[in-house]
């Protein structure tokens, strides 16, 4: 009979909360909105370059601020900064596709992540 994972002696597994699963998904909307806004409301050569760089920007921002192991840490109310900026930045992506509805569901879904997981990071 094989062993169970979780109580394998000298491996470390991540735990996993829903709060991690809900921020993750706000992450890949945010940077499919981008990308639909880049590639949706921009003329022809700007919409290839906004459409791919728009995403590129947010994941690279992502990984060196706000990632579980940033490549830089910061204060956690400059991170709670940049994390608002991209909310907002994708909010104003949804206000200028004429989806205002949309765009205030995500901010208000992701800010309310973004809090709960800020208080339990500092707490």
């Amino acid at each position: 009979m094989p062993q169970d994972p979780a109580s394998v002696p000298g491996v470390d597994r991540p735990n996993f909360t829903a709060l991690d699963i809900v921020r993750s998904i706000i992450l890949v909307v945010a940077v499919g909105t981008l990308a639909l806004w880049g590639f949706a409301l921009w003329s022809f050569p700007w919409n290839i370059i906004i459409g791919i760089g728009a995403p590129v920007v947010v994941i690279l921002i992502w990984a060196l601020f706000l990632s579980p192991r940033p490549v830089l840490r910061l204060h956690p109310f400059l991170r709670a900064a940049v994390e608002l900026l991209i909310y907002v930045g994708v909010t104003i992506a949804w206000w200028l596709m004429e989806q205002p509805i949309i765009g205030i569901a995500f901010a208000l879904v992701a800010v309310g992540a973004g809090v709960v997981s800020g208080r339990r990071r500092i707490a």
